[in-house]
């Protein structure tokens, strides 16, 4: 099998050169979904010469296969559930819940450790583009959205560099635009898609942001808005 992407920078060049018609625009976020998906938003959103944000959403884990996901939770309490596989495992209730508190706490961990003091970019009225770095079961991503929902945005473009086709069928149903690099089948398993899926850190999210908003507060100090070659962290 060859890997289609190198790694994640890679894929993020990739979907930038499929977004330029939102280059340069001020009606134009880009929010990746921690961790994997921050560094192929990165590359985004400095192609797109657009600011860019976390979107803060936690996978629902069953309790015995935290890596198989029975839902999400979004960072303003917007749940997801995959009723399948809740009914397939018999997960009960307070199983359930139990999860729920634990993610919640991480959550909100995480939107400390990664924002600091910044605040979240305002998304009310402006083209937001949500980034991963590919999607499997979408259960994540359908909680990231249902919660961008709540903000109110004009429009939502999800952006991902390979999907399993069922996904992608149910998110063009959830979004104004999906862009989609690779939509194999079958699919297997997001990791067999690059070389190089090794784990991102919070470390590597929190540079990255903090480059990105620098980046943004040198250029509007400045009064530059040039557009950014396709460049690596």
């Amino acid at each position: 099998m060859t890997h289609v992407f190198q790694d994640r920078i890679e894929a993020g060049r990739v979907l930038a050169s499929r977004l330029e018609r939102y280059a340069r625009r001020d009606d134009v976020v880009v929010l990746g979904l921690p961790r994997g998906g921050v560094p192929v938003a990165f590359q985004i959103a400095r192609a797109l010469d657009a600011p860019l944000d976390v979107c803060l959403v936690r996978k629902l884990g069953v309790p015995n296969n935290p890596e198989l996901a029975m839902g999400a939770l979004g960072s303003r309490g917007d749940i997801t559930t995959n009723e399948n596989v809740v009914q397939s495992l018999r997960v009960s209730q307070e199983q359930f819940e139990a999860v729920v508190r634990r993610e919640r706490q991480e959550l909100q961990r995480r939107e400390k450790r990664y924002r600091g003091r910044r605040p979240p970019l305002e998304v009310r009225g402006k083209t937001t583009i949500l980034v991963d770095d590919g999607v499997a079961t979408g259960a994540t991503l359908m909680a990231a959205i249902a919660t961008l929902r709540h903000c109110h945005p004009a429009k939502i473009v999800v952006a991902i560099p390979v999907a399993a086709p069922v996904v992608c069928e149910k998110l063009r149903t959830k979004v104004d635009e999906l862009v989609c690099v690779l939509e194999p089948e079958p699919f297997n398993f997001l990791g067999l898609w690059y070389a190089d899926f090794s784990q991102t850190t919070d470390e590597e999210v929190c540079g990255l942001l903090e480059i990105a908003a620098s980046e943004r507060n040198s250029q509007s100090q400045n009064g530059s808005s040039d557009f950014k070659a396709f460049s690596t962290f």
